[in-house]
């Protein structure tokens, strides 16, 4: 992919785009529809630049809302409804002395290696940044070339995710598994925000039906028992994952009425929509706290 080295003048300029934006392109007209579908609370999960299968579900879930034909694609119509906000789709943020000191550790793949940490925190700075700013660490490079991600009062160019609109309250939640979203619907079942997903696998299938909502966890520790695991290693014992963005459930878990069942975050955004899961209903961290303010214990969750 090309470096987006104009991106930063086109959208700070407020200039709309026309152009349409469908399968294989790149560049920073994606990204502009990109960072305009995650405010609208139509996630494409982590933000990369790219038409990918989650921007996709992420467009027609937008166009379903505004009643438009669901051609997945940021056609003329679509564009129109998209910059109905303004804001400016990049922003400026400067790197502080508390975002270089960390602590950073690397995080080993085997649980068992987990379990011996004392917290599960971010293994860089760019991957802390690139999940404040719901953007892959590559994408950081690319729109700030040149720039160091780890000194002190650097400057940086990033996509301006908060000027998104907090979200209202949901009173049922519903996962599609042959779309691969989540989506929250309010009192009357019409649907208002849309995050893509990692439902399940031929092995863990998504157990389809109407559940509840138990109850709600941040910064959840995670405690593994490798025979609720059709891969789990052999060796493998029971053990007490510490809490941390790189916890296996991330920064949230929801409990479902379905025992050992949630919706949760990861610490491997990039791979949320590409990877199946083990049964559960798998987010980006920052989609999961989302719907974490946005929903209640007794909510409704269909799962389908």
């Amino acid at each position: 992919m090309r470096v987006l080295f104009f991106a930063v003048a086109l959208a700070l300029s407020g200039i709309a785009s026309a152009a349409t934006i469908g399968p294989h392109a790149k560049g920073d007209q994606v990204l502009r529809a990109q960072v305009l579908l995650d405010r609208a609370h139509f996630s494409s999960g982590e933000m990369d630049g790219a038409y990918g299968s989650n921007m996709r579900q992420a467009i027609r879930g937008f166009q379903k809302l505004h009643q438009l034909p669901l051609s997945g694609v940021v056609d003329a119509a679509t564009w129109t409804e998209l910059e109905r906000d303004q804001a400016p789709v990049l922003d400026t943020y400067t790197i502080t002395a508390q975002d270089v000191a960390g602590p950073y550790t690397p995080v080993p793949a085997g649980m068992m290696a987990k379990a011996k940490l004392p917290a599960l925190g971010y293994a860089s700075l760019a991957e802390a940044l690139g999940e404040r700013f719901h953007c892959s660490p590559d994408l950081l490079r690319r729109l700030n070339p040149g720039k160091s991600l780890t000194r002190a009062g650097t400057q940086l160019t990033v996509p301006n995710v908060a000027a998104a609109q907090p979200l209202p309250k949901a009173s049922t939640i519903l996962v599609d598994a042959r779309e691969g979203t989540l989506t929250l619907l309010d009192a009357g079942g019409m649907p208002f925000a849309q995050f893509p997903a990692s439902t399940g696998s031929q092995h863990d299938p998504l157990p389809e039906g109407r559940w509840q909502v138990r109850g709600v966890a941040t910064n959840p520790e995670y405690r593994y028992n490798p025979k609720l695991f059709w891969d789990a290693k052999a060796g493998d014992a029971k053990a007490r994952i510490a809490a941390g963005p790189n916890n296996p459930v991330g920064l949230a878990w929801i409990e479902l009425s379905k025992e050992h069942y949630g919706i949760h975050g990861t610490p491997e955004p990039g791979m949320i929509g590409k990877t199946q899961s083990h049964g559960c209903i798998r987010l980006t961290n920052w989609d999961v706290m989302a719907v974490v303010g946005s929903i209640a214990r007794g909510a409704v969750v269909l799962l389908q």
